[in-house]
């Protein structure tokens, strides 16, 4: 093994990624080196990538990608187990929450640690600084004490547990959180990976029916593989009014009893609340863009006794979930072909193009990966 890495630098919005080597660190007490074998590239990383997330604060140079997976290289002192207690040795296959708690604040005291009010700062940090491998668009990457990590299945490939770390988790918690019930109708604003993955847990979890909206009918044909029972195609129904028509055809007359939104911005909004029936619930996922924003009727939500639930990141649990989901159904579902493409890592630029192309409804992939050279995917 090299005693040194590649890492993709994001150096500001618009400019191309430089890669960078750095010294692999000798992980300290708690903490894990891992050979990246694949990094998604999530909604969030294009926003940054096109330079919309600028209001949140000033991020480069730093590393991005944080939806991963990837095989132990070192550990640290005391870093033996996994969170749930599974011991880990050189060359296990792990996934890790991507953000680090404070521990500190009222939610965190509360046991909220998803709404840690520093835990999306964590994220992205200057590379400059060691351990210089803190993202996963790179050959390796530093867990940290504080981050839950698990160990993963031998059955399960790369490209079915990267999306565990980020989307499936956030699914998982977003559904816990609207307590959504067997037999209750979904809405589901977006076919991109989220959305994907909202799919195949909201059929696990006996939703009926399930409707998708998307502008690609691509995406649509994959959603109802992963279990969704109609689609609605934007170019077919371009009026909204005309949209929320049919949700209310294909549920009865009530409307959904929830609609979750994974399309990443805020123009769904005032038509999937629409889509609610009464004492319906809006699951928030996506539009995570500062400073967009969407007219709102205030009687839309008091009149029918409506309630909108914003959700961001997940508990620790949430992540083991996902991975026992994956293994557990993954003969039933191709999760495999959610990020089916992916670039090497010298290719970053070709890779970004492509996920915003994707973001955008064109295209044939939902979500992209990058895999570091050497790191072959497995079948």
């Amino acid at each position: 093994m090299s005693d040194r890495g590649r890492v993709a630098v994001f150096v500001g919005a618009g400019k191309p990624f430089e890669l960078r080597e750095y010294p692999l660190p000798d992980p300290g007490p708690g903490e894990i080196l891992v050979r990246i074998r694949q990094a998604n590239i999530c909604g969030s990383d294009v926003h940054l990538w096109r330079g919309e997330m600028e209001r949140m604060g000033r991020f480069p140079p730093t590393v991005l990608g944080h939806e991963a997976t990837g095989v132990v290289v070192k550990l640290g002192r005391g870093a033996e187990v996994d969170s749930y207690g599974a011991p880990l040795r050189e060359g296990d296959r792990l996934v890790w929450a991507y953000y680090v708690p404070c521990g500190q604040c009222p939610a965190c005291l509360r046991g909220d640690v998803h709404a840690c009010a520093t835990s999306l700062v964590t994220v992205h940090r200057p590379c400059e600084l060691a351990p210089h491998f803190v993202g996963g668009f790179g050959d390796y990457y530093v867990i940290r004490p504080q981050q839950a990590r698990f160990r993963a299945p031998n059955e399960l490939s790369d490209e079915e547990l990267a999306g565990a770390n980020c989307a499936l988790a956030q699914v998982l918690f977003g559904f816990k959180r609207v307590e959504l019930r067997w037999g209750e109708s979904v809405v589901i604003q977006g076919a991109g990976g989220l959305g994907l993955y909202a799919v195949a847990v909201a059929k696990e979890l006996g939703a009926n029916p399930i409707i998708v909206v998307d502008a690609s009918s691509h995406r649509l044909r994959f959603a109802q593989l992963l279990g969704a029972d109609a689609t609605i195609l934007l170019d077919e129904h371009p009026d909204p009014r005309e949209r929320t028509a049919e949700v209310q055809r294909l549920t009865g007359g009530w409307g959904a009893n929830v609609v979750v939104e994974v399309a990443g911005v805020p123009d769904p909004y005032p038509e999937g609340i629409r889509m609610l029936g009464r004492g319906g619930r809006y699951l928030a996922l996506g539009s995570i863009v500062p400073g967009k924003t969407f007219a709102a009727d205030p009687s839309l939500l008091i009149g029918p006794n409506r309630t909108i639930f914003g959700v961001s990141l997940y508990p620790p649990g949430s992540l083991l979930e996902a991975v026992l989901f994956l293994q557990r159904r993954r003969n039933h579902y191709p999760f495999h072909q959610i990020a089916a493409q992916a670039f090497p890592l010298e290719e970053i630029d070709n890779a970004f193009a492509t996920a915003a192309a994707a973001s955008a409804g064109k295209g044939v992939y939902t979500r992209v990966g990058i895999r570091p050279e050497g790191a072959e995917p497995r079948l």
